[in-house]
């Protein structure tokens, strides 16, 4: 195991990226919630809004700092490790990212010093502005990703050239490329899990707050808001989720079959609610609902889809880890749904910031929409395998020539420590501002802000 290069090499990129992608969802997700809380600033001139704005902007680009630094040594593997695939891919695979970088990161980065330095320089309309920009840029730098991700789950608008004794993927039509099948769904998919995530994460330092009994107006109003967002994201999830699978039926039949444990082409199709998947008998045990498999992806309970047995062996995916990490990731989105809706039940009958039970979940929970992204994209990913590029280049053919097992092992010995050097600084930092609160020692907790110091305010500007 440790001396086969192709794992080595997948091992180190799988916990570089999975690392990576902790922080992108916190910046897209607060990123949006920035813009509804400056907004309410803006609108209503209240005090405690400011400083929920000026409280979550110091977190926006703590988060941002160590999401760009993770997110570079990716693109340095493409030519360490995968040579091969950039070789192939590289024509493909070099739009996007370049877009990504001149119209979305320079976007988000180049507005986030306005956030961090222009409240009292410039006016507000012109910071909320910068902070639509921030947020705008954040969403349009997971959609160059998304972009480049899906057009390897479903490639079209190419052309295979031969270049140099190597055959290269060529773009023909470049919005073909960027629109292809599963690019837009997948992005709405993964724009909303973040949407859960930066909520979840506004809920639960909320939560704290009031479970401490601190900044108690900055945490309601915070919390709420967020909450609102969360039920929205949730439940939009659940069908984005629904027209995701449709499309991975469609162009994917081997991931759809790993995610439902299916081994044989059937109609009536169940689909599992929980259980477990042994690729060895080619069983799937567990409860499952006859028929609903067949009909969420055709609408017909009648209706034939496609399982494992209808595909060569040797291009399955691991079933039994794909149909777990899927089956967990649903299980997660179904109990945001329950727990938000619940909520807001406590809610309205006023009972949802005096119980302790529902904070203390709400505190805890910020982890669980991560682990729902990190094991999306493990489903996608390893659901795609052996395939780098769905039926156009193995993963075992992407590998750079050159490398050995001993140099990836040592480059992967030393991710690993700064990585864990680079998350204790970033809970670290989150810790000290979370503690030090949203407001400065001479300023008064989150209220209402009079007209006269309205005025005053905005005569700084």
């Amino acid at each position: 195991m440790f001396s086969d290069v192709e794992f080595l090499s997948r091992l180190q990129f799988a916990f570089t990226i999975m690392f990576h992608y902790i922080f992108p969802p916190f910046s897209i997700g607060v990123g949006l919630l920035l813009v509804i809380f400056e907004s309410k600033y803006v609108i209503t001139r209240k005090k405690v809004y400011e400083n929920i704005t000026r409280f979550w902007i110091k977190i926006f680009a703590a988060n941002f700092s160590v999401g760009v630094a993770s997110g570079i040594v990716m693109e340095f593997e493409f030519g360490t490790n995968w040579a091969q695939y950039s070789r192939f891919v590289g024509d493909v695979f070099g739009s996007p990212l370049a877009a990504e970088g001149i119209f979305a990161f320079f976007l988000e980065s180049g507005f986030l010093a306005i956030l961090l330095f222009g409240w009292n320089r410039v006016k507000p309309g012109v910071h909320l502005f910068s902070t639509i920009m921030v947020a705008l840029g954040s969403m349009m730098s997971a959609f160059w990703i998304v972009v480049a991700n899906s057009w390897q789950q479903t490639p079209v608008a190419y052309e295979l050239v031969e270049f140099n004794g190597h055959m290269r993927a060529v773009i023909t039509d470049f919005w073909g490329m960027v629109f292809n099948p599963s690019a837009m769904v997948r992005f709405g998919h993964v724009l909303v899990g973040a949407f859960i995530q930066g909520s979840f994460l506004v809920i639960s330092v909320s939560a704290y707050y009031l479970l401490k009994n601190k900044y108690v107006d900055f945490a309601r109003k915070s919390f709420s808001i967020a909450l609102f967002i969360a039920t929205i994201a949730s439940i939009s999830q659940l069908f984005l989720g629904h027209e995701h699978g449709k499309v991975v039926a469609e162009y994917q039949p081997a991931k759809l079959a790993a995610y439902e444990g299916l081994y044989e082409t059937q109609t009536n199709a169940p689909l599992y609610i929980i259980g477990y998947t042994d690729p060895e008998t080619k069983s799937t045990y567990g409860i499952k609902i006859p028929g609903m498999l067949s009909f969420l992806v055709h609408g017909d309970t009648n209706a034939e889809v496609t399982g494992l047995n209808a595909i060569p062996e040797k291009d399955w995916p691991p079933a039994a880890m794909v149909f777990q990490s899927y089956h967990i990731m649903v299980a997660l989105g179904m109990f945001f749904i329950a727990l938000t809706l619940f909520s807001w039940f406590l809610y309205f009958r006023n009972k949802l910031f005096s119980s302790r039970i529902m904070l203390r979940i709400f505190m805890f929970s910020v982890a669980l929409p991560v682990i729902a992204n990190q094991l999306g994209w493990v489903s996608a990913e390893r659901g795609r395998q052996p395939w780098i590029v769905t039926g156009l280049l193995r993963t075992s053919e992407g590998l750079s020539k050159s490398v050995t097992a001993e140099e990836v092992i040592i480059s992967l010995i030393l991710f690993i420590l700064v990585y864990i050097l680079l998350f204790f600084v970033w809970l670290y930092v989150l810790d000290k501002e979370i503690k030090h609160g949203p407001t400065d020692e001479n300023s008064p907790e989150a209220g209402y802000q009079s007209e006269e110091d309205f005025a005053e305010t905005i005569s700084k500007f």
